[in-house]
């Protein structure tokens, strides 16, 4: 019986939170300029591109060349930031705000370890995560277990945040996708910076939320195995926005007005044209990653924002992953449970061979 109210106590907790954040009048909803015109049809193409037959085009990807800086490092440690030019395709950098171009990445990293006897795990930004903090502090027990962290700054967020965007709160449709296309080309980038530059033994990618569907996608694309972590994540954008809390921070009627050229259609209508454009982002739809093993999804078990079916399509699409359940809700899980995402992460990474190098 306690175990019930406690689970009752964490799905509420997601919705007061919610309520608090996102159904409020204090801040401007998701979506509040529309769909995105032209951008939107540009961006389903592109999402598009990412289907099936895509793990073997385009790589190895474009090169980065990160221009670092030191900010800090002790005597078993180093904290470096880089900034370098989006290595995405021109007609994508032409529909990034010009903020958003040039990207930031953070590099925590043991010292006096060589990075063929190291792992690197990617980590990307859920929603509202606007700084390399909090991710970094997950991170940062890993060092001991020689195990890296880089920190990617997602288009839109941080730094790289439109004059005109007022927080996490995406002002078109076309953002949304945008922000995800971004995001993986550039992660797959950095992957192989790891791999072929930087020569580190393991690889991996892991996110929170929004983050974890970019790591899914970026674990299935990637050609040779990685550890793949999606956190408190859905299987696709429309299980958040049309499903979960997010629901309720979004523009509806400001989304109906802009599809006016589409006459009388109704709220309901606009629910299901928003349903179809953000089932682009289904990740039950992309391959099986390489090795499914070094998949490990965690998840909690009252989540507000993530319903439970939702985690368990993607488990089987993908035979071979593996779920863990967290007692809570998104917000205390992401709150309390970093020892339980940091387990999943050594135990991905140790799912992995080393490269032949270290043989």
């Amino acid at each position: 019986m306690v175990s019930i109210n406690l689970g009752v106590l964490h799905y509420v907790l997601d919705h007061i939170y919610g309520t608090f954040l996102h159904r409020t009048k204090l801040g401007t909803p998701f979506f509040s300029k529309g769909w995105g015109g032209s951008k939107l049809d540009l961006l389903e193409r592109m999402v598009k591109q990412l289907f099936p037959e895509a793990e073997t085009q385009n790589w190895p990807p474009s090169i980065v060349k990160p221009v670092w800086r030191t900010v800090w490092e002790t005597k078993t440690a180093c904290l470096r930031e880089g900034v370098f030019r989006t290595p995405c395709d021109e007609q994508l950098i032409n529909a990034l705000p010009p903020e958003s171009r040039n990207a930031r990445v953070a590099l925590l990293a043991p010292k006096f370890v060589p990075p063929q006897k190291m792992a690197c795990v990617v980590h990307l930004a859920g929603t509202g995560d606007h700084t390399f903090e909090r991710r970094l502090r997950l991170g940062g027990p890993l060092l001991k277990e020689n195990i890296a962290t880089m920190v990617l700054e997602s288009p839109f967020y941080g730094n790289r945040r439109p004059s005109l965007q007022r927080g996490a709160k995406l002002r078109c449709v076309s953002d949304l996708l945008l922000l995800g296309r971004v995001t993986i080309d550039e992660s797959r980038s950095l992957l192989h910076w790891l791999e072929a530059e930087a020569g580190y033994g393991k690889t991996g990618i892991c996110g929170l939320s929004m983050g974890g569907v970019h790591a899914a996608m970026v674990g299935s694309l990637h050609p040779t195995p990685i550890a793949t972590l999606p956190f408190l994540a859905p299987h696709s954008a429309v299980v958040a926005f049309c499903e979960g809390v997010f629901q309720y921070c979004t523009a509806w009627e400001a989304l109906r007005e802009d599809a006016a050229q589409k006459a009388g259609m109704t709220l309901e209508q606009v629910r299901e044209r928003l349903r179809s454009v953000l089932s682009l982002t289904d990740v039950t739809q992309f391959p099986v990653p390489k090795n499914p093993h070094a998949v490990i999804f965690v998840s909690a078990t009252d989540d507000g924002y993530i319903p439970k079916h939702s985690v368990l399509e993607l488990q089987r699409a993908w035979p071979g992953s593996e779920v863990r359940w967290v007692t809570g809700g998104h917000v205390s899980s992401f709150l309390l449970h970093n020892d339980a995402f940091r387990k999943a992460i050594v135990d991905a990474l140790n799912r992995l061979e080393w490269k032949e190098s270290l043989l």
